[in-house]
Protein backbone atom coordinates (compact mmCIF):
# COMPACT_ATOMS: atom_id res chain seq x y z
CA UNK A 1 0.00 0.00 0.00
CA UNK A 2 1.50 3.66 -1.17
CA UNK A 3 1.29 5.90 1.77
CA UNK A 4 0.74 9.42 0.94
CA UNK A 5 -0.01 11.08 3.90
CA UNK A 6 1.42 12.01 7.39
CA UNK A 7 -0.64 10.85 10.05
CA UNK A 8 -0.73 13.36 13.09
CA UNK A 9 -0.94 12.41 16.58
CA UNK A 10 -3.38 15.60 18.10
CA UNK A 11 -3.20 13.88 21.85
CA UNK A 12 0.64 15.08 21.54
CA UNK A 13 0.40 18.07 19.34
CA UNK A 14 -1.99 19.48 22.81
CA UNK A 15 0.97 19.14 25.14
CA UNK A 16 3.33 20.83 22.59
CA UNK A 17 4.74 24.60 24.00
CA UNK A 18 4.13 27.13 22.18
CA UNK A 19 5.37 30.99 22.72
CA UNK A 20 5.47 32.47 18.97
CA UNK A 21 2.01 33.86 20.02
CA UNK A 22 1.88 32.77 23.92
CA UNK A 23 4.97 35.57 25.08
CA UNK A 24 3.94 34.28 28.76
CA UNK A 25 5.42 30.42 27.75
CA UNK A 26 8.83 29.73 29.11
CA UNK A 27 11.31 28.15 26.45
CA UNK A 28 12.06 24.72 26.73
CA UNK A 29 15.32 25.13 24.56
CA UNK A 30 17.01 27.95 26.59
CA UNK A 31 16.57 25.41 29.69
CA UNK A 32 19.40 23.70 28.42
CA UNK A 33 20.97 22.08 31.18
CA UNK A 34 17.33 20.23 31.22
CA UNK A 35 17.39 18.99 27.99
CA UNK A 36 17.59 15.33 27.12
CA UNK A 37 18.04 12.39 24.40
CA UNK A 38 20.82 14.62 22.69
CA UNK A 39 22.58 13.09 19.50
CA UNK A 40 24.95 15.32 18.92
CA UNK A 41 26.55 18.87 20.50
CA UNK A 42 28.41 21.00 18.11
CA UNK A 43 28.97 24.43 21.12
CA UNK A 44 25.68 26.17 21.07
CA UNK A 45 24.27 23.35 18.20
CA UNK A 46 21.99 21.36 19.51
CA UNK A 47 20.71 17.58 17.50
CA UNK A 48 18.10 16.30 20.19
CA UNK A 49 15.00 13.93 19.90
CA UNK A 50 11.93 15.14 19.57
CA UNK A 51 10.21 15.33 23.05
CA UNK A 52 6.82 15.83 21.25
CA UNK A 53 6.83 13.65 18.12
CA UNK A 54 3.54 14.24 16.79
CA UNK A 55 4.07 12.80 13.26
CA UNK A 56 3.33 8.70 13.71
CA UNK A 57 5.74 6.48 12.13
CA UNK A 58 8.28 8.69 11.71
CA UNK A 59 11.68 9.47 14.14
CA UNK A 60 11.81 13.60 14.87
CA UNK A 61 14.57 15.28 15.51
CA UNK A 62 14.84 19.05 16.69
CA UNK A 63 17.90 21.07 15.63
CA UNK A 64 18.64 23.99 18.38
CA UNK A 65 20.90 26.64 16.35
CA UNK A 66 21.91 28.80 18.61
CA UNK A 67 22.26 29.30 22.61
CA UNK A 68 20.55 32.89 22.25
CA UNK A 69 16.57 32.87 22.12
CA UNK A 70 16.21 36.42 20.17
CA UNK A 71 18.90 35.30 17.27
CA UNK A 72 17.59 34.62 13.93
CA UNK A 73 19.15 33.39 10.86
CA UNK A 74 19.57 36.12 8.84
CA UNK A 75 21.52 37.84 11.86
CA UNK A 76 23.84 35.30 11.98
CA UNK A 77 27.91 36.07 12.14
CA UNK A 78 29.42 33.77 9.00
CA UNK A 79 31.11 31.78 11.44
CA UNK A 80 28.02 30.58 12.98
CA UNK A 81 26.36 30.26 9.62
CA UNK A 82 28.42 27.67 8.17
CA UNK A 83 29.10 26.07 11.24
CA UNK A 84 25.26 25.55 11.90
CA UNK A 85 24.59 24.75 7.92
CA UNK A 86 27.15 22.16 7.85
CA UNK A 87 26.14 20.82 10.84
CA UNK A 88 22.91 20.29 9.89
CA UNK A 89 23.38 18.73 6.50
CA UNK A 90 25.83 16.32 7.74
CA UNK A 91 23.39 15.02 9.92
CA UNK A 92 20.31 15.07 7.62
CA UNK A 93 22.86 12.95 5.04
CA UNK A 94 23.55 10.38 7.54
CA UNK A 95 20.46 10.44 8.69
CA UNK A 96 19.51 9.44 4.61
CA UNK A 97 22.08 7.16 4.47
CA UNK A 98 21.32 4.47 7.13
CA UNK A 99 19.03 3.26 5.18
CA UNK A 100 16.11 3.21 7.85
CA UNK A 101 13.57 5.64 6.35
CA UNK A 102 12.14 6.13 3.03
CA UNK A 103 13.11 10.10 3.18
CA UNK A 104 14.38 12.30 5.37
CA UNK A 105 13.05 15.63 5.70
CA UNK A 106 15.29 18.70 6.98
CA UNK A 107 13.31 22.18 6.89
CA UNK A 108 12.57 25.38 9.36
CA UNK A 109 10.30 27.36 10.62
CA UNK A 110 10.27 30.97 11.49
CA UNK A 111 7.41 33.67 12.39
CA UNK A 112 3.62 33.48 13.43
CA UNK A 113 2.38 32.24 9.84
CA UNK A 114 5.15 29.79 9.57
CA UNK A 115 3.69 26.79 10.99
CA UNK A 116 5.91 27.02 14.02
CA UNK A 117 5.22 26.74 17.53
CA UNK A 118 8.47 28.02 19.32
CA UNK A 119 10.50 31.18 18.89
CA UNK A 120 14.06 29.90 19.61
CA UNK A 121 16.07 29.30 16.25
CA UNK A 122 15.73 26.04 15.22
CA UNK A 123 15.20 23.27 12.93
CA UNK A 124 13.89 19.50 12.08
CA UNK A 125 15.21 16.55 10.87
CA UNK A 126 12.17 13.68 10.56
CA UNK A 127 12.82 10.50 8.83
CA UNK A 128 9.77 9.11 7.44
CA UNK A 129 9.20 5.62 7.53
CA UNK A 130 6.13 5.43 4.78
CA UNK A 131 6.71 7.96 2.63
CA UNK A 132 9.35 9.13 -0.24
CA UNK A 133 9.14 13.37 0.04
CA UNK A 134 11.10 13.35 -3.37
CA UNK A 135 8.27 11.66 -5.51
CA UNK A 136 6.62 15.00 -5.04
CA UNK A 137 9.62 17.31 -5.93
CA UNK A 138 11.26 17.88 -9.45
CA UNK A 139 14.44 19.99 -10.41
CA UNK A 140 11.35 22.24 -12.09
CA UNK A 141 10.48 23.73 -9.16
CA UNK A 142 14.04 25.24 -8.48
CA UNK A 143 14.20 27.30 -11.62
CA UNK A 144 14.56 30.51 -11.89
CA UNK A 145 15.62 33.86 -12.75
CA UNK A 146 19.27 33.81 -11.63
CA UNK A 147 20.15 36.33 -8.79
CA UNK A 148 23.99 35.28 -8.09
CA UNK A 149 26.21 32.16 -9.09
CA UNK A 150 29.78 31.39 -7.76
CA UNK A 151 31.74 28.48 -6.06
CA UNK A 152 29.44 25.65 -7.65
CA UNK A 153 26.13 27.35 -6.23
CA UNK A 154 22.96 29.24 -7.76
CA UNK A 155 20.60 31.93 -6.18
CA UNK A 156 17.55 32.22 -8.36
CA UNK A 157 13.64 33.36 -8.02
CA UNK A 158 11.37 30.66 -8.80
CA UNK A 159 9.80 31.15 -12.15
CA UNK A 160 7.69 27.86 -11.39
CA UNK A 161 6.92 27.92 -7.26
CA UNK A 162 5.76 25.30 -5.79
CA UNK A 163 3.12 27.01 -4.00
CA UNK A 164 2.79 30.55 -5.67
CA UNK A 165 4.15 33.58 -5.62
CA UNK A 166 7.77 34.34 -4.36
CA UNK A 167 10.01 31.29 -3.53
CA UNK A 168 14.05 31.40 -3.51
CA UNK A 169 15.91 28.83 -4.64
CA UNK A 170 19.31 27.74 -3.23
CA UNK A 171 21.36 25.06 -5.18
CA UNK A 172 24.78 23.15 -4.66
CA UNK A 173 26.41 20.05 -5.49
CA UNK A 174 26.03 16.97 -3.07
CA UNK A 175 30.07 16.11 -3.16
CA UNK A 176 31.31 19.38 -0.71
CA UNK A 177 30.18 22.20 0.95
CA UNK A 178 29.81 25.74 -0.49
CA UNK A 179 30.16 28.58 1.77
CA UNK A 180 28.03 30.77 -0.57
CA UNK A 181 25.43 28.07 -0.65
CA UNK A 182 24.67 29.08 3.11
CA UNK A 183 25.37 33.20 1.97
CA UNK A 184 22.27 33.30 -0.72
CA UNK A 185 20.08 31.77 1.52
CA UNK A 186 20.57 34.15 4.45
CA UNK A 187 20.98 36.62 1.90
CA UNK A 188 16.91 35.52 1.06
CA UNK A 189 15.95 35.53 4.20
CA UNK A 190 17.07 38.63 5.18
CA UNK A 191 15.40 40.14 1.75
CA UNK A 192 12.22 38.62 3.26
CA UNK A 193 12.34 40.36 6.98
CA UNK A 194 13.87 43.42 5.69
CA UNK A 195 12.97 44.72 1.87
CA UNK A 196 10.20 42.67 1.08
CA UNK A 197 7.81 45.22 -1.10
CA UNK A 198 5.01 43.71 1.86
CA UNK A 199 5.62 43.10 5.55
CA UNK A 200 6.62 39.62 6.35
CA UNK A 201 7.34 38.56 9.70
CA UNK A 202 7.46 34.63 8.32
CA UNK A 203 9.45 32.22 6.60
CA UNK A 204 9.99 28.77 5.98
CA UNK A 205 13.70 27.03 4.41
CA UNK A 206 13.08 23.28 3.06
CA UNK A 207 15.89 21.45 1.83
CA UNK A 208 16.13 19.03 -0.48
CA UNK A 209 18.26 16.08 -1.57
CA UNK A 210 17.34 15.32 -5.41
CA UNK A 211 20.07 13.29 -7.75
CA UNK A 212 23.40 15.08 -7.19
CA UNK A 213 22.19 18.53 -5.45
CA UNK A 214 21.13 19.57 -2.71
CA UNK A 215 18.55 22.97 -3.03
CA UNK A 216 17.66 25.14 -0.51
CA UNK A 217 14.04 26.81 -0.67
CA UNK A 218 13.40 29.64 1.08
CA UNK A 219 9.66 30.69 0.94
CA UNK A 220 8.41 33.76 2.07
CA UNK A 221 5.19 32.71 4.33
CA UNK A 222 1.73 34.82 4.25
CA UNK A 223 -1.89 33.14 4.55
CA UNK A 224 -2.37 30.77 1.70
CA UNK A 225 -4.17 31.84 -1.76
CA UNK A 226 -7.26 29.67 -1.36
CA UNK A 227 -6.38 28.76 -5.34
CA UNK A 228 -3.46 26.55 -4.16
CA UNK A 229 -5.50 25.41 -1.06
CA UNK A 230 -8.48 24.05 -3.02
CA UNK A 231 -7.68 23.64 -6.60
CA UNK A 232 -3.20 23.00 -6.03
CA UNK A 233 -3.13 26.15 -8.59
CA UNK A 234 0.09 28.16 -7.73
CA UNK A 235 0.44 31.80 -9.11
CA UNK A 236 3.64 33.06 -10.77
CA UNK A 237 3.62 37.21 -9.44
CA UNK A 238 4.15 39.34 -12.87
CA UNK A 239 7.31 41.21 -10.92
CA UNK A 240 9.28 38.66 -10.44
CA UNK A 241 12.03 40.26 -12.73
CA UNK A 242 11.82 43.37 -10.62
CA UNK A 243 12.39 41.30 -7.52
CA UNK A 244 15.22 39.59 -9.12
CA UNK A 245 16.94 43.11 -9.95
CA UNK A 246 15.98 44.53 -6.38
CA UNK A 247 18.15 41.51 -4.17
CA UNK A 248 20.45 42.01 -6.36
CA UNK A 249 20.76 45.93 -6.27
CA UNK A 250 20.92 45.33 -2.53
CA UNK A 251 23.03 42.37 -1.87
CA UNK A 252 25.52 42.44 -4.53
CA UNK A 253 26.23 45.99 -6.23
CA UNK A 254 27.83 47.51 -3.55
Amino acid sequence: MEHSHLHFNTSIGVKKPENIRNKQQACPFCERDQLTDLIAVDGPIILLKNKFPVLENTFQTVLIETDDCHAELSTYSKDHLHRLIKFGIKHWLEMEETGHYRSVIFFKNHGPLSGGTLAHPHMQIVGLNDIDYKEKVSHEMFEGLVIAEGEGTRFTLSTKPRVGFYEFNIEMNDSSYQETFSEFMQIAVHYILNHFPFKATSYNVFFHHIDDKIYAKVVSRFITTPLYIGYGLPQVPSNLEWMANEVKRIYFNS
